[in-house]
């Protein structure tokens, strides 16, 4: 043993790398050898018990269409009896029953009455009417019984007599009735005194049955057997043998004697399965079993074991070969691989400094998104907290709100994708998203306008799911539009819903794609609760996502247990946050998550003033305007200075609507109403005119000279320099721009 291990060492290179690299080989090539060793045993089991299923279906499904065709013949006999029974006195009248039965049974080629010996002495010895079907379609009636054609001999009647119920005779030739092979099913007619005196026969061809046993194999070499109760062939796919030879006699020729055993299993009605080598040396398996009913009759399916594996063996075949080229190309690996171990090293440090890049550029990136929570502390007419995980150093999900002319502008967004491009798509929707909304209020327009720049040139076919909202603070009027993006959550005290949304395309797939926008009114306490689908697919380590169930769980028992002065939109994310951990127990994060929610906390305060005014579309009335205004600042108690910026500010509102707002020589109205509590003032300017939103019009350049400045522009200016917020809506046909100002105490 030692002078071989010596040989063998003296064999191997002398290099310890060399040896290493031998020895992987050779451990490869013995695991490839027993994995397809291990394959091809489980797939040769595999292929055996799918041949077995299918074989035992093929069955089943054979063994119904027979019983369906004898139960049909049966009952259709059975349902006879009485009638003929009740004719026994008159025989002429008996061959109009049994014509019915074949005209309404398309399986019986004929029916026969045959009469015991001399039972109607004026008809003779024998007598046998018969109705039977023909090849041209037509019915032909005859009495069939004679000396030539002596039934009372025949095998069928000498059994249907002594079996004394229903009975299927064995296969045979009728040379009188029908004229061809076939199968009868007898059943004993009796007088008053309960005696047999004929039997009635219901032919059925044999031809159905070939049909249905070689209507269809389950491989195109397999084929299927069926034997009487005392073997005949009835059907076999050598036509020469049919009715000719038994199984005995078959199988009898087959030197292995499983061929017998099966033979004799089938004709005691057992069922099982077996394999045999026929006379060519091939080997079958064979499934068979009983046909049921009253019969006797057996099946059997065989299939080639050839044709069963036939596509395994060319497989492992082609592994063989496979396997060989593989150990070849492994050999070519392991060389490359020591060569390029160098490399690594490079790619390491490359690695690395793209990590410090990445996280500079995750930097920037959550840079662009709000992140100072709460926003808004001054505020008491909302309140907004978001989060944003991203699954890798940067992502595709964004979040964004501000607040413009008492208007919550947000939104949520998630890009297709992962990794930079992602990022670099995040950073141009929202950048796009504070650049539309600065001058449009209608969110189906922001979109139209972000998915209309995102599809000029979109090489990677990124697309972005976004929703937006534009939620009015004074009315709670919350209007929204959504490209593809997860409705987002209703709240509203332990009650949970989702917001009903038109789903659209996402933004970047489709230019010029019209976006649907959608509104509703939310009152005070309402909490909007948006996700990414980060949210319901997070995952555990089982594969078990989060789901949409889980999360709308989550809220329920959140809003129920949390009291309502308690349940922030801060409070609310950290617990989902909460119970995503828990969830995913520590498992890597596959998508990233984003969460944001807007909760609507405007407090009704009791009113001072509720007064309103209504001025036709004429300058001239400006006074009474005046005047107006003036009487609501000196019971507010305001000076002459924030009274003089009032009349300006709503002069120049209501002086704009009386000269554009109708069309020239068109007479119209403008409402103003002025209603304070001890907060705020505010002044609702109402009128039926034309659709204009001076809120979307630009900011005008003071800083250019009376030359170089546009026309239009100072007016709104001068209202927002003077008031502290504005807000146009659309309502009903009407203009309604809303002035306020805080009242100082």
């Amino acid at each position: 043993m030692k002078k071989i291990s010596d040989i063998i060492r003296r064999l191997l290179p002398k290099t310890r790398r060399t040896r290493t690299s031998i020895a992987l080989i050779v451990i490869a090539a013995l695991l490839i050898e027993l994995t397809s060793a291990t394959m091809y045993w489980y797939a040769s089991k595999g292929i055996r018990e799918e041949v077995q299923h299918r074989a035992e279906t093929e069955l089943r499904v054979k063994n119904l269409e027979i019983q369906r065709v004898m139960t049909s013949v049966e009952t259709a006999v059975v349902n006879t009896i009485w009638a003929i029974e009740q004719q026994l006195s008159q025989p002429d009248s008996l061959q109009p029953v049994i014509r019915r039965i074949v005209k309404q049974n398309s399986f019986i080629v004929g029916v026969g009455l045959a009469f015991t010996a001399d039972y109607y002495p004026q008809k003779g010895h024998w007598f046998e009417p018969y109705v039977g079907e023909r090849e041209d379609g037509s019915i032909e009636a005859s009495q069939i019984g004679s000396a030539t054609h002596d039934y009372l001999n025949a095998d069928w009647y000498r059994t249907g007599l002594a079996a004394q119920r229903g009975v299927w005779s064995e296969p045979y030739y009728d040379d009188a009735g029908a004229r061809m092979m076939l199968c009868t099913y007898t059943y004993p007619i009796r007088d008053d005194q309960g005696r047999i005196v004929a039997l009635i026969g219901a032919d059925v061809s044999l031809d159905w049955l070939s049909d249905v046993i070689n209507a269809r194999h389950i491989y195109p070499s397999s084929y299927n057997v069926v034997i009487s109760r005392t073997g005949q062939l009835m059907a076999c796919p050598v036509e020469s043998l049919l009715l000719r030879r038994t199984i005995q006699q078959v199988t009898a020729k087959n030197e292995d004697t499983t061929a017998s055993f099966i033979g004799k299993q089938m004709l005691k009605g057992n069922s099982g399965q077996a394999t045999l080598t026929d006379e060519k040396g091939q080997k079958n398996y064979i499934f068979y079993a009983p046909i049921e009913g009253e019969t006797g009759w057996s099946m059997a399916v065989v299939c080639s074991d050839r044709e069963i594996y036939r596509g395994l063996r060319q497989v492992g075949f082609n592994l063989f070969l496979l396997m060989l080229a593989g150990l070849v190309l492994m050999g070519y690996l392991l060389k490359r691989t020591i060569r390029n171990a160098k490399r690594l090293e490079t790619v390491y440090g490359q690695k690395k400094a793209m990590e410090k890049e990445l996280h500079i550029a995750s930097a920037i990136q959550m840079a662009l998104l709000p992140k100072i929570f709460p926003p808004y502390p001054d505020r008491t007419d909302v309140d907004i907290h978001a989060a944003l995980t991203p699954a890798r150093q940067v992502g595709g999900d964004l979040y964004d709100f501000y607040i413009r002319d008492a208007k919550v502008f947000f939104c949520i967004g998630d890009v297709s994708g992962k990794g930079v491009p992602a990022s670099l798509v995040m950073a141009i929707t929202r950048t796009l998203f504070r650049n539309v909304s600065a001058h449009e209020s209608h969110p189906h327009r922001i979109l139209s306008a972000i998915n209309n720049t995102l599809s000029e040139d979109n090489p990677d076919s990124l697309f972005v799911t976004f929703f937006i909202g534009v939620l009015d603070l004074p009315t709670g009027r919350l209007r929204y539009a959504n490209a593809g993006h997860e409705p987002p959550l209703l709240i509203a005290g332990t009650e949970v819903c989702s917001l009903e949304c038109d789903s659209n395309l996402p933004l970047g797939t489709m230019p010029n794609w019209k976006y649907t926008q959608q509104e509703t009114t939310i009152s005070a306490g309402t909490t909007l609760f948006l996700y990414t689908d980060g949210l319901t697919e997070a995952m555990n380590a089982m594969g078990t996502f989060f789901g949409k169930k889980r999360m709308v769980g989550t809220i329920e028992s959140f809003a129920q247990r949390t009291p309502q002065g308690q349940s922030t939109p801060r409070a609310l994310i950290e617990t989902i946050m909460s119970a995503v951990q828990a969830f995913v127990a520590g498992a890597e994060q596959s998508d990233d998550l984003t969460l944001l929610s807007v909760q609507y906390t405007r407090q009704q305060l009791a009113i001072r003033i509720n007064r309103s005014l209504t001025l036709p579309n004429d300058v001239q009335a400006t006074p009474q305007l005046a005047a107006f205004v003036d009487e609501v600042c000196q019971e507010l108690n305001f000076d002459a200075s924030q009274t003089m910026q009032m009349n300006l500010a709503v002069e120049e509102a209501v002086v704009n609507v009386m000269n554009y707002a109708y069309p020239k020589g068109t007479e119209g109205d403008v409402t103003i109403d002025a209603i304070a509590n001890n907060e705020r003032l505010k002044f609702v300017i109402t009128d039926s005119g034309i659709p204009f939103d001076p809120t979307a019009q630009g900011e005008a350049d003071t800083t250019l000279s009376v030359e170089e400045r546009p026309i239009g522009g100072l007016g709104i200016h001068l209202v927002r320099h003077y008031m502290d917020s504005i807000n146009y809506e659309r309502t009903d046909g009407h203009n309604v721009l809303t002035l306020r100002k805080r009242i100082q105490h």
